[in-house]
């Protein structure tokens, strides 16, 4: 079962709910990232910490998934800046949408985010919420031993997702919205053409992501253009879009 430890409020006392807990199995883990620097790294410290672990790399897309054909993990602790294939640009949206068919295909896997772009899983919130298997995230910046904290926490089920509770969450079609209007430069009208909505229906995501983004007309110079630009800005802060 998943436990969430969220908060401070947890029954463990925090000593032993945020120290090392015992494990009584061989482990298998697979560690992704394409810095190399970054992925020798983690491998050390995990082989340190876990002297008994098979520990697998993977940089890119492809290779998680040809690892996750040929094996079974324990845990999973990936970046979201991956290529989706080798010679190709790390991007931070290939490593959401890997994670996010994960989380759909393996629903009891651990995962452990290791990542210097957080915010960007509040566009998989609802799934990150609903997954059965351990949740972990950690910031790159993280000391060592708060890192190895949040490994050990998705090994046995638990959930630690407080860096993005705060967050600002959009409903999937706002999302969307925002993905075909700045990554794809689409207009209102291919944007409904795409969606099978009305245009009216995207002018109303509009104004309900520019609500939540905070983004209104009295604060804005020159009215709808400017509007537009302002959510752009908003969006790529709260890393809503890349």
């Amino acid at each position: 079962m998943n436990t969430s430890i969220d908060t401070v409020g947890v029954s463990l006392k925090e000593d032993r709910a945020y120290g090392h807990l015992p494990l009584e199995k061989k482990l298998d883990i697979l560690v992704v990232d394409d810095h190399q620097l970054i992925l020798t790294g983690t491998f050390d410290v995990l082989s340190r910490e876990y002297p008994e672990a098979a520990i697998i790399k993977a940089q890119t897309g492809e290779e998680t998934l040809y690892q996750l054909q040929c094996h079974q993990f324990d845990l999973i602790v990936m970046d979201l800046s991956i290529p989706d294939r080798q010679g190709n640009i790390a991007e931070i949206d290939t490593g959401i949408k890997l994670l996010q068919n994960l989380l759909k295909e393996y629903p009891h896997q651990n995962f452990m985010v290791q990542t210097s772009y957080v915010k960007a899983l509040i566009r998989i919130k609802h799934e990150i919420d609903n997954h059965q298997g351990g949740f972990a995230i950690a910031d790159k910046g993280l000391p060592e031993d708060k890192m190895l904290m949040r490994v050990n926490l998705s090994l046995h089920g638990a959930t630690h997702t407080k860096d993005i509770k705060m967050g600002i969450e959009l409903k999937p079609e706002w999302l969307e919205v925002l993905r075909l209007a700045f990554e794809e430069s689409l207009t209102d009208r291919a944007i409904a053409d795409r969606m099978y909505k009305s245009e009216r229906a995207v002018r109303t995501y509009w104004t309900k992501i520019q609500d939540v983004l905070g983004v209104y007309p009295e604060d804005c110079k020159q009215g709808g253009k400017n509007m537009r630009i302002q959510t752009e800005v908003r969006s790529r802060e709260e890393g809503l879009i890349d």
